[in-house]
């Protein structure tokens, strides 16, 4: 029990805690101390932190070394350590293999459709919008016209940041469609794969699309066409099964993992142990399923010279065939070839706002591959 004395004691000091809660606080207080006060330099980094941007630096896949970013995208895409490749995107591939002021972009606005309404983590059509969006392009395929050391080709390159570079119905079709611009104009076809295979959203009408380009490839071959395919890391599924091992010629880069399954599916599949090295290049190339291998610093030198032997390997027609090297027919197609069904059919230019260039007039007068590729909203279409 407290006395009265003790009571007396506590209420002053009480009232001096009031008095003191009520005071202005000095700001300077709360101020860490710095050298000068003795504060130490743990305090000084705590309080004058940095941020630093993310994404300056890379870790090799390979040799696991840390890398700055800027010099990997200088040297190609390739570790300065180890001379690894990495995976490089379809609009640097662009302008790392073609000449300057070269490219021309070809069926650029063709888009894809959620024909299934498929729905996994998302519906399929959202995850469409999203990536191209995210990446700036319709689809994971980019062709084109460009020229190669002053020598014109059709390029199609499959960029794996877009889907994995999976093959749907605009895939498929754009590749018969640069196959059919190849044919028509007499150049050379150069394509660069870095696929996971079939898109699996659309079901099997992706898996259809590995018969059209296949299709498409064998037409170019019977005129007399030269198809190159420089396989990258990595080609695997739909895209390896179908018009990325049919070309006359097979390239692929060092270290490229090239396949159907992967190779932990086969594994488990066949209850064995793989050989070192499954399923890569170098073991491909061994196993004689690919013609070359390229460094990527090499790639243009030697698509050069492959180019300047395939167009001049035919001296004369095979079976009545036109072939490379050869000025394709003067005439005019024949006004009966039109889809008279087709609105524009009459008038291409009318439709079509690229039917004005030779090649893209050419290909709409014959209805391009499936008779109505030219409109890519059209409801019969196999793309979009």
């Amino acid at each position: 029990m407290s006395t009265a004395r003790e009571v007396q004691q506590e209420e002053p000091k009480m009232a001096d805690d009031k008095s003191k809660a009520d005071e202005p606080r000095d700001s300077s207080a709360d101020e860490p101390r710095g050298k000068e006060s003795g504060g130490g330099r743990l305090s000084r980094l705590r309080w004058r932190k940095k941020e630093m941007p993310g994404g300056l630096w890379l870790k090799c896949e390979n040799c696991a070394a840390t890398i700055y970013r800027k010099e990997v995208v200088e040297r190609a895409y390739t570790c300065p350590q180890c001379d690894f490749h990495f995976t490089m995107p379809g609009r640097d591939r662009v302008q790392h293999t073609l000449d300057e002021g070269s490219w021309e972009e070809l069926f650029e606005d063709l888009t894809g459709l959620d024909r299934l309404e498929f729905v996994d983590s998302s519906p399929y059509a959202e995850k469409l919008a999203r990536t191209v969006q995210r990446t700036g392009q319709n689809e994971a395929l980019i062709c084109g016209r460009g020229e190669i050391k002053g020598r014109p080709v059709v390029v199609a390159i499959l960029d794996f940041k877009f889907l994995g570079g999976s093959m749907g119905e605009v895939v498929g079709e754009k590749i018969a469609l640069a196959c059919d611009v190849a044919r028509l104009e007499n150049r050379p076809l150069v394509m660069f794969t870095a696929s996971g295979g079939a898109r699996m959203h659309e079901g099997m009408l992706s898996l259809m699309q590995m018969a059209k380009t296949c299709s498409a490839l064998s037409r170019l071959q019977e005129d007399g066409g030269l198809s190159i395919c420089v396989l990258t890391h990595p080609t695997t599924g739909g895209v390896t099964a179908s018009f990325a091992m049919v070309c006359d010629l097979t390239l692929a880069e060092p270290g490229a993992l090239i396949g159907f399954a992967g190779p932990r599916v086969i594994a488990s599949t066949i209850k064995q142990e793989l050989p070192a090295g499954f399923q890569r290049a170098e073991f491909l190339l061994e196993k004689g399923q690919i013609d070359l291998i390229v460094d990527r610093p090499k790639m243009r030198d030697r698509l050069s010279m492959l180019i300047d032997f395939g167009t001049h390997a035919w001296t004369e027609p095979v079976g009545g065939t036109r072939v490379v090297g050869d000025e394709p027919p003067a005439s005019e197609p024949d006004a009966s070839s039109l889809d008279a069904s087709d609105p524009g059919a009459s008038d291409p230019g009318a439709s079509d706002p690229g039917a004005s260039d030779p090649g893209t007039q050419a290909l709409a007068a014959q209805g391009g591959v499936d008779g109505d590729a030219r409109d890519p909203a059209g409801a019969d279409s196999e793309e979009e």
